[in-house]
């Protein structure tokens, strides 16, 4: 079958592997839509982020979502012929992390599309997969697949928007208008957040946020001064999410944040130079937010029941043929939001 495999930067092919055999407590699905991910472009351009660097050729994707076509002798509670959005994380349930119920921390993880391990982790770029039977999660008839394939994004917001603790009444600022960051504006204000900001450096995806429901959205790199009245009476943000990766954006959310507020970092990037007497005069709290748990079948339940709309945020879609054209796209934040490939 068919799969789409990183082998070095800008070495992305379209390769023959391999059916994997079915276990019993394993379910088969024919995977309809792909969503290229940030970690996926990272591998694409960079081999790599940080000091997660690909070994080895390595099939990319963790934003799938497809059929399930075979199920194995002690499956329950899925069938063939149903829809289910793959959850990617595949903790060990037997460490200690997982044992605290803090299975995002697992120390023996199998994350789909992962270069953390070696031998790498294999993702779900690929025609057929197969999953254990807790990581097809079956999605309402009134799902498509491809919204099906945001469910893993949505779970990364969400269990973003749990280590944030209480919206409700907030003044809020997002800082990263991808995909993560429009993700993040529609569930703020589904957790009650007053005010949402959204910033980036270009219009065209600000506009994606306004569509979502964003109070204000600034282009920091044409308009960088607008950002500065929210500096007044020693900050006016209660939270403000760091999605954007950027060590200097992560620098200048803390001059924004009110006394005792929190920032919660979602995106991965580089190191930052924090000023650390500002940290301890506004009492402030910095937070991590990685990955997700039980927030996946959340996000399934909320796609199935529209509480979240992610069909706008869907730009393309690109046979799995052409990939490169897919990732390429993908990259180019001024033509796309999301993009998905087709199998």
């Amino acid at each position: 079958m068919k799969a789409v495999v990183v082998h070095a930067p800008h070495d992305l092919r379209i390769d023959t592997v391999e059916e994997q055999p079915l276990g019993p407590d394993d379910v088969r699905v024919r995977i309809g839509a792909g969503g290229i991910c940030g970690s996926d472009l990272h591998y694409y351009h960079n081999g790599g982020f940080g000091t997660v660097r690909l070994k080895q050729p390595m099939i990319l994707g963790h934003e799938i979502a497809g059929t399930v076509t075979e199920i194995g002798a002690s499956v329950s509670g899925v069938q063939v012929g149903q829809t289910v959005a793959v959850n990617p994380s595949r903790p060990c349930g037997v460490c200690e992390y997982c044992q605290r119920g803090m299975q995002n921390h697992c120390l023996d993880m199998r994350f789909y599309g992962s270069a953390m391990r070696f031998p790498h982790v294999d993702g779900g770029f690929r025609e057929v997969l197969v999953c254990t039977q807790a990581q097809a999660v079956p999605v309402a008839g009134n799902v498509s697949v491809g919204e099906a394939a945001f469910a893993e994004p949505l779970a990364v917001v969400l269990h973003a928007i749990r280590r944030a603790g209480s919206l409700l009444g907030a003044k809020v600022l997002i800082m990263g208008s991808g995909p993560i960051g429009v993700l993040l504006a529609a569930a703020a204000r589904r957790a009650g957040a007053a005010t949402i900001v959204v910033t980036d450096i270009l219009d065209a995806p600000l506009e994606f946020a306004r569509s979502v429901g964003a109070d204000e959205t600034i282009n920091v790199a044409a308009r960088p001064d607008d950002l500065n009245r929210h500096e007044g009476a020693k900050g006016t943000f209660d939270v403000v999410f760091e999605a954007s990766g950027s060590g200097a954006v992560l620098a200048s959310a803390i001059r924004l944040l009110r006394p005792r507020g929190v920032i919660v970092c979602v995106g991965q990037g580089g190191e930052a130079a924090l000023a650390i007497s500002a940290i301890v005069t506004k009492e402030a709290e910095l937070r991590g937010a990685f990955r997700f748990h039980e927030e996946f079948r959340t996000a399934v339940s909320f796609l199935g029941d529209r509480l979240i709309d992610v069909g706008p945020l869907l730009t393309a879609t690109v046979d799995v043929d052409d990939a490169v054209k897919g990732f390429e796209l993908a990259s180019d934040k001024s033509r796309s939001m999301k993009v998905q490939l087709r199998f």
